[in-house]
């Protein structure tokens, strides 16, 4: 169905989608080549929201030499307007030929009418090429648009014996400088950082992007149920960070709104924090991908209801001892068939530290 150039057209396509890993959110990340006469016309891709789309960068390279010219798109053009008109559109008045995409767009506002409207212009479609590389690169967008909730990957830096603070609540530090530089790139690519109200009083975390150039820096959020957090925690330094709470204390919601902070109401039946609501309210604010940097409580909390999908863990070469806090708090298993199985998706050395990425099967 596809030619090995067909492969190597969307692999470039790919290639360009990637360089989008940091500043696209909320849109997804999209990739294009423009190809006539076996020569590259016109490529572009998607560089951040209300900025053109891929394949208008492209067809503005291309020109002219677009008509009669295949398209390789890494997502299925849109065919509505949002905050840009649609590509679709784009690419039926320019004239191309023939369009292979790597996959349909999840989104319920395209999904499918973009490759629809290509077709009924006369125009060749073909999608599935390279989907699953399309799909890991968005799959922030695809969760969010496919279960209303976004992707959901949990850091966490530990001994080698699992541990990652002592009694005392001191962990910094416990992996190497090389190990913290990694974990800020996926503070980057992700749209929101999300902590719980035990890390920020402990350590007053900052939670921003440092180690690394970055177009925009994620949302800070905070799980703090009774609504204890310092008006002047470093986290709040930013603008429209969001604390969920089960607390209604209209004096301290306004306190923080008058700070740029925002808070949301939404307790549980227990009278904590419901999370379920949390991750469903996050995909309302178009949060594609949230990544987690709590303490073993929170971690344990998100884990239990189902809400976590990758782990990505750093395991520092040294041993810390059984009195120190584990990764998470997790109820007791009494049968070993209760166990949570894992898929191992990507093990290497980090500096002297072990990188683990791990996904819930």
């Amino acid at each position: 169905m596809f030619s090995s150039t067909d492969h190597a057209r969307m692999s470039q396509a790919l290639q360009l989608a990637e360089k989008g890993l940091y500043s696209t959110a909320p849109n997804p990340r999209v990739g294009c080549v423009i190809v006539r006469d076996g020569q590259v016309v016109g490529s572009g891709w998607h560089q951040r929201a209300g900025h053109p789309h891929a394949e208008i960068n492209a067809l503005n390279i291309a020109g002219a030499a677009a008509r009669g010219a295949t398209a390789y798109v890494t997502l299925e053009p849109c065919s509505h307007h949002g905050r840009t008109p649609p590509c679709a559109a784009a690419l039926i008045k320019a004239g191309i030929a023939r369009l292979v995409t790597a996959m349909e767009d999840p989104n319920p506002l395209v999904a499918g009418d973009g490759h629809a409207l290509l077709k009924q212009a006369g125009i060749e479609v073909q999608t599935g090429l390279m989907e699953a590389e399309a799909k890991a690169l968005n799959i922030g967008f695809v969760a969010r648009m496919t279960r209303g909730r976004p992707w959901v990957r949990m850091k966490i830096a530990a001994s080698l014996d699992g541990k990652t603070a002592l009694n005392n609540g001191t962990s910094q530090w416990i992996t190497s400088e090389a190990a913290r530089r990694d974990g800020h790139r996926f503070r980057a690519r992700s749209c929101a950082v999300l902590t719980g109200i035990g890390t920020v009083l402990a350590d007053d975390p900052q939670l921003t992007v440092r180690h690394m150039e970055t177009a925009r820096q994620p949302l800070r959020v905070v799980v703090d149920t009774r609504l204890d957090i310092p008006v002047d925690a470093r986290l709040l330094r930013g603008e429209g960070e969001l604390i969920f709470t089960a607390s209604a204390s209209e004096g301290k919601i306004i306190a923080l709104r008058d700070i740029g902070a925002h808070s949301v109401v939404m307790p549980d039946e227990k009278g904590n924090v419901d999370l379920v609501g949390m991750m469903q309210k996050l995909a309302d604010f178009e949060i594609n991908e949230v990544l987690v940097e709590a303490g073993c409580k929170l971690n344990g909390s998100l884990v239990n209801g189902g809400l976590v999908d990758e782990l990505v863990i750093y395991l520092a070469p040294h041993l810390i001892g059984d009195a120190a806090q584990g990764m998470l708090k997790l109820p007791e298993l009494t049968d070993l068939a209760e166990k949570r199985a894992l898929t191992i998706q990507d093990l290497r050395m980090v500096g002297p530290d072990i990188r683990l990425i791990a996904r819930f099967s």
